[in-house]
């Protein structure tokens, strides 16, 4: 790979190895200075191993890097700072017990006469936190501040050790859309001082909007790069999965709506002023839709028994419902697969058959001792209805690609015969491919008469895959709307408070209906 004048960055030809697996097989990848790349593929495709050997946390077996065109050995993350490579995990690195300032300078305080110069580092931080535009005491508790105030310290940690290099492993996974369009415009600040970023995203559109070049990895190995003006969705998408692409939601049939699961009357949920009321119909998605903090999250956690209700109403299948923990309602066959999957999700260094038996456990062990016949082949069975890639059962979950962890999410569930799935962000920072897989697999499941409650965030999977969709804002619902009535900017305006009438009267396409 030939340089460009204003290289920053090559890594030729890197290959890393694991027990049994090779994860990057001869990898090259370039950076020009004031450059945003945009590194793309599915899950397991090799980026993140990539990364960690950039950020110094893996050595490479194979292969070398370039920075200023000349070779260097990074020994370790330590060293990799001191090079200028910073690198934004997806789960953010820092202490919530510590004030801004004790974030930006961890491991690198500033001294002055023996003693910590924390005046000066509250000034440096106050520079730092104007530069990524976030209006803060840097006295400020980190505990306080919300995921996007928290991205933005990220960034001006990596500003305080003199960053010519930045890494962001899917930033805006957690964040809402102004929080996201605020980290957009600091990217393109940090391009336009010469500072190059490696962009690390699922989010089609964010990568089309910013990127300056994409390259797409597969397998372990780099598939090649497209410039910004010749990418579109399909080309990249096809770039990563192998083959064309052309169907991201499956078709809706047109069929009635089945009898009423899952109904909720007047249900107070915590922080709340007044109650919700929806109901879930026999074969349905009902999308749940706001913005971050909506109360969404918080409500599907009362209907699954993590919190107890502070009022109102539940029925399933037309009998009370008021379950006092998850026990009970996995018991009447509601069952929720969390946001944070890696945390409240799974247990990851059990294995994949583990996992799956875990949350019916009792019926594996009907005299106290477990029979792993069973569990293998209900095992097994998930694997293959799923479509889970694993070299067997019996790997351990905390090995497997993030897509390929939730399958595992939803195979245990499926195992037990749900009468409703509740799935809190069921594709967040999984790639292409494997979500539709997962939105096929919603839409077979509607089809056996499951009803499915989907939160997400993202837009376009939001209008994409519901049958009908209710919007929260401060943790009421503003409206519900039916999919002839589906439209983005009446979605929008709902999850900015505005009830369905008041948006549809302010210019919605369906204004007028």
């Amino acid at each position: 790979m030939a340089s460009t004048p204003s290289c920053l960055l090559q890594m030729r030809g890197i290959t890393k190895r694991f027990p049994g697996v090779v994860a990057l097989q001869g990898v090259s990848l370039e950076l020009a200075r004031g450059e945003v790349l945009a590194l793309m593929g599915e899950n397991g495709a090799g980026k993140s191993t990539l990364m960690k050997i950039l950020g110094g946390a893996y050595p490479p077996d194979e292969g070398e890097i370039l920075i200023d065109e000349q070779p260097i050995e990074i020994r370790g993350i330590a060293d990799a700072k001191k090079r200028g490579i910073a690198l934004i995990h997806q789960e953010l690195m820092l202490a919530p017990n510590l004030d801004i300032t004790g974030n930006i300078f961890l491991g690198n305080e500033r001294r002055r006469f023996g003693m910590l110069d924390s005046a000066g580092m509250n000034a440096t931080a106050r520079k730092l936190l104007d530069r990524v535009g976030l209006r803060l005491s840097p006295t400020t508790l980190v505990s306080t501040l919300t995921a996007g105030q928290m991205q933005m310290v990220e960034i001006a940690k990596a500003l305080a050790m003199e960053a010519r290099l930045i890494i962001m492993d899917e930033p805006t996974s957690s964040l809402t859309a102004g929080e996201s369009e605020q980290l957009f415009k600091i990217v393109r600040g940090l391009r336009a001082e010469g500072i190059g970023i490696i962009y690390i995203s699922h989010r089609m559109e964010e990568v089309l909007d910013l990127a300056d070049r994409i390259t797409v990895m597969r397998d372990g190995r780099r598939v090649g790069d497209l410039a910004a003006a010749e990418a579109t969705h399909d080309r990249i998408v096809s770039m990563m999965v192998g083959r064309t692409f052309t169907t991201r939601f499956p078709d809706k049939p047109d069929r009635p709506p089945g009898d009423v699961v899952l109904e909720c009357r007047d249900v107070l949920v915590p922080g709340a002023r007044a109650g919700v009321s929806f109901e879930c119909r026999r074969g349905e998605i009902l999308g749940f839709a706001g913005l971050v903090g909506a109360g969404r999250t918080e409500l599907m956690q009362v209907i699954f028994g993590v919190t107890p209700a502070l009022g109102g109403t539940i029925l399933l299948e037309g009998k009370p419902f008021d379950p006092r923990n998850p026990r009970q309602a996995i018991d009447r066959g509601v069952y929720l697969a969390p946001e944070d999957r890696k945390r409240h999700g799974l247990v990851l260094p059990m294995t994949v058959a583990q996992n799956v038996s875990l949350p019916d456990i009792g019926s594996y062990s009907p005299f106290g001792l477990l029979r792993r016949g069973t569990e293998e082949r209900v095992a097994n069975a998930e694997v293959q209805r799923m479509r889970i890639k694993t070299p067997d059962i019996h790997r351990k979950v905390v090995n497997l690609s993030g897509g390929n962890q939730q399958k595992v999410v939803l195979g245990k569930w499926l195992a037990m015969r749900p009468k409703v799935l509740i799935l809190d962000e069921p594709t967040r920072g999984i790639d292409v491919g494997a979500k539709a897989e997962i939105y096929h697999n919603m839409a077979r499941l509607a089809e056996q008469g499951i009803a499915i409650i989907m939160v997400s965030s993202d837009m376009e999977e939001i209008l994409g895959v519901s049958d009908r969709i209710v919007v929260m804002h401060e943790r009421r619902i503003t409206g519900a709307v039916g999919r002839d009535k589906f439209d983005q900017e009446l979605i929008g305006s709902m999850m900015s408070g505005k009830t369905y009438d008041q948006a549809a009267a302010g210019g919605g396409r369906d204004a007028a209906a």
